[in-house]
């Protein structure tokens, strides 16, 4: 009994030394911060003013959006569903009748993503400067600003001095990385719509390429569509010449009916593939930079370093 309740004692003791240490060492822990808060504060000031200064360099981002619904479900109503009763054999013809499994929503969703679209889009509406050469936007007149040593707007040329392979003149390639930067086309599956969205320094120029986006869009699958229609037209035509069996003829005629009015639909309606519900507005306030969390986690981050430093100016002489 003397040996057990010993044996407790001694157990207890070591505990409460435990305990009593770790207490030691962390008033040993706060006492050292404390004496080397001069460090601590120094940094935290330094690393708060240059985060402000960083902060403050940074040219205000503005976001536009729309949001759109897909106007394939109005097609299917009406068109498609006619269509729909000679999908199989509009299939072994090779064409399309509008009324398919494929989700045209979806697939234009992916196209306005792909390297194809965005080197037609920049183009087309020659918006390259706009998209990597910009300084600065000017909120009182509404101009823009380029980088003098990136591009010469005066003589319209690229000056920007590069190593090979890249040149002067940003490719396609290059714009198209900046280009998926900018622009956001996401779908949310619960509701079933879809947001393009741009940034941009100027929120006009950020404004005016959603409202190009969805109207190229729209007109790029208009035009798949009416080529594809018209090249099963033209397939089913020679069919109709070789044969002279009245029911395939007849089938023949429906499905070349069918590819007419797929043409007719596409020819009639701008919004094709993406119906606006809310149009892409100019915005008022910046989406970005958040210049009160820049500051206030570089103040953290100079706090930490801070820290860390007087810890190991600490410590690390203990331990030799």
């Amino acid at each position: 009994m003397e040996n057990n309740s010993n044996n407790l004692k001694q157990a207890n003791g070591s505990v409460t030394d435990n305990i009593t240490n770790d207490e030691i060492d962390l008033r040993e822990l706060f006492t050292v911060i404390w004496q080397g808060k001069l460090i601590v504060i120094a940094l935290t000031t330094l690393f708060a003013v240059a985060s402000v200064f960083y902060a403050i360099s940074l040219p205000n981002v503005y976001k536009s959006e729309a949001l759109l619904a897909p106007a394939e479900a109005q097609q299917q109503g009406g068109l498609g569903a006619l269509a729909s009763q000679f999908g199989g054999l509009a299939s072994l013809a090779g064409g399309s009748l509008g009324g398919g499994s494929i989700n045209k929503a979806q697939l234009a969703l992916e196209v306005i993503k792909s390297r194809q679209f965005a080197a037609n889009f920049i183009k087309k509406h020659k918006i390259l400067p706009d998209l990597m050469a910009i300084n600065e936007w000017q909120h009182k007149n509404n101009t823009i600003t380029y980088d003098d040593e990136l591009y010469d707007k005066a003589n319209d040329k690229w000056v920007r001095e590069v190593k090979a392979p890249y040149q002067s003149k940003p490719s396609m390639q290059e714009a198209f990385s900046v280009f998926g930067e900018v622009m956001r086309a996401n779908a949310d599956e619960k509701t079933g719509m879809f947001i393009i969205s741009v940034e941009h320094q100027s929120p006009f120029i950020a404004k005016q390429w959603v409202s190009w986006l969805i109207e190229d869009i729209n007109l790029e699958m208009k035009t798949r569509d009416v080529e594809e229609a018209n090249r099963s037209t033209e397939f089913l035509m020679r069919q109709l010449k070789q044969t002279q069996v009245a029911d395939i003829r007849t089938v023949l005629y429906n499905l070349i009916e069918e590819q007419a009015k797929t043409i007719m639909f596409a020819n009639v309606r701008d919004e094709y593939v993406f119906k606006t519900i809310d149009p892409a507005i100019v915005p008022e306030k910046k989406s970005a930079p958040q210049r009160a969390l820049i500051c206030i986690l570089g103040a953290l981050l100079g706090g930490f370093f801070g820290v860390i430093i007087v810890l190991i100016r600490f410590y690390i002489p203990k331990s030799k």
